[in-house]
């Protein structure tokens, strides 16, 4: 049995269970861990019965809009093979709003949704939508 979120006719409802998620994780410096963020994320995942990939950047700024893992996130968003990026804060995806809301607008524009753990933001639901909208306006 798969759970189902409450849909907007313009969003309408998506099942969770089976779902693919991209969990994206960065660390600035290569004497950084990635772990306690994939941990997290991993566990959030499991608990939803979503599938994961992970994409890690070690040692690499938030400051640089190419990175390679981004850059492999970005790549199979693009190709549909996931439904759902995560990432633990918003920091560790963008670093700037233009970047950040140019990633969420094509997201949003290839039917794909964002989770932030820290920040509470998920698009899978219509309260998660308007809270990243209110959000994103600011």
């Amino acid at each position: 049995m798969s759970t189902l979120s409450v849909g907007h006719p313009s969003h309408p409802a998506k099942p969770q269970a089976g779902r693919r998620v991209g969990l994206y994780c960065r660390v600035s410096t290569t004497g950084q861990t990635a772990e306690n963020q994939l941990l997290a994320l991993r566990a959030f995942a499991t608990a939803r019965g979503w599938t994961a990939a992970e994409f890690v950047d070690h040692g690499v700024s938030g400051a640089k809009e190419k990175r390679p893992a981004l850059d492999a996130l970005h790549a199979a968003v693009r190709a549909r093979t996931l439904d759902i990026v995560a990432c633990v804060k918003l920091d560790r995806l963008a670093r700037s709003v233009h970047h950040l809301v140019a990633m969420v607008r094509e997201f949003e524009a290839l039917g794909v949704d964002l989770v932030v753990l820290d920040q509470a933001i998920d698009t899978t639901t219509p309260s998660g939508r308007l809270l990243f909208h209110v959000l994103a306006s600011i």
